[in-house]
């Protein structure tokens, strides 16, 4: 499982997945990406890397979770994550999320989406292919959205470089001129890439009632095993009516490099209340919140 292929033969199939219609705008520069031998357990996925040789011969070992790394190549994110790695989530958390505005009989035409995480635009492009009003990006790398721009153009309104977890206030200001109603983030939860503070700050530039989307490792919702804070704050939201989930979903994200399921959970929140001042202060101060 070690080859990439450099020509997908159902690009053009209109029941492809949107990334890999997608891939025939996409230069890729990949010749190659090398999984390595698992020999016992295999790592966790922050540990989890590959050896990508690009077209022009160049060999280099890559962590998976070297964003900036893995953005700067085109096609490589699509092609390790996507093409080897079997990972669905996009489509998974935008489908769960089109069952519940059904039931709802909400349009998701009329979603302004916010997108945190967003990297290249592949969460993005499932809600441009719903028609969403607006699709704000948020990302705290600049090579997030320089492979956006790159990769996927037509997707973003806007798409800000920042840190949510001490944003500036021309970036408040901007995001919440935009009456934004929807939360989405898909594969970024956890691991330090967006901590709960982050994710509560997002919640709080939605107005009320909006919608949330979003995906998550099961264990970091499993109050036993969770070390990320995450199983706490959606505890705390859901008990204090901020939130209310409408639907749950455990599925396989991807595998990870041994072959093996990862599990994560789906889930679709209604925001009922404006996020309490108090709220914010106790996990702006919370102990190991990265």
């Amino acid at each position: 499982m070690d080859k990439y292929p450099n020509e997908y033969s159902r690009a053009k199939d209109t029941h492809a997945p949107r990334w890999r219609r997608r891939m025939e705008d996409i230069d890729s520069q990949v010749a190659t990406i090398r999984l390595p031998d698992v020999d016992g357990e295999a790592p966790d996925q922050d540990r989890e890397y590959c050896e990508l040789v690009t077209l022009d011969g160049q060999t280099k070992t890559v962590r998976f979770h070297d964003y900036d790394e893995v953005y700067k190549i085109p096609g490589f994110y699509e092609g390790l994550f996507y093409e080897m790695l079997q990972c669905c989530s996009p489509s998974r958390v935008a489908n769960l999320l089109d069952d519940v505005l059904e039931d709802f009989e909400d349009n998701p035409e009329e979603l302004r989406v916010l997108d945190v995480g967003a990297g290249n635009g592949i969460v993005g492009d499932e809600f441009l292919a719903r028609g969403a009003e607006k699709i704000i990006g948020v990302d705290i790398i600049p090579e997030a959205r320089q492979a956006a721009d790159r990769d996927r153009p037509d997707v973003y309104d806007d798409y800000i470089v920042t840190d949510l977890t001490d944003l500036p206030e021309r970036h408040e200001e901007n995001l919440r001129e935009q009456n934004l109603n929807c939360l989405t983030t898909v594969a970024a939860l956890g691991y330090g890439d967006i901590p709960p503070k982050a994710f509560l700050k997002a919640l709080d530039l939605l107005v009320t009632p909006g919608w949330l989307a979003f995906n998550i490792k099961e264990t970091f919702l499993d109050a036993g095993s969770d070390g990320t804070g995450f199983s706490d704050l959606v505890k705390h939201l859901n008990r204090d009516g901020v939130i209310q989930i409408q639907s749950y979903r455990r599925y396989c994200h991807r595998i990870n490099v041994a072959g093996e399921p990862l599990h994560y959970v789906a889930v679709v929140a209604r925001k009922l209340k404006d996020v309490p001042d108090e709220l914010m202060e106790f996990w702006s101060h919370r102990d190991g919140e990265a």
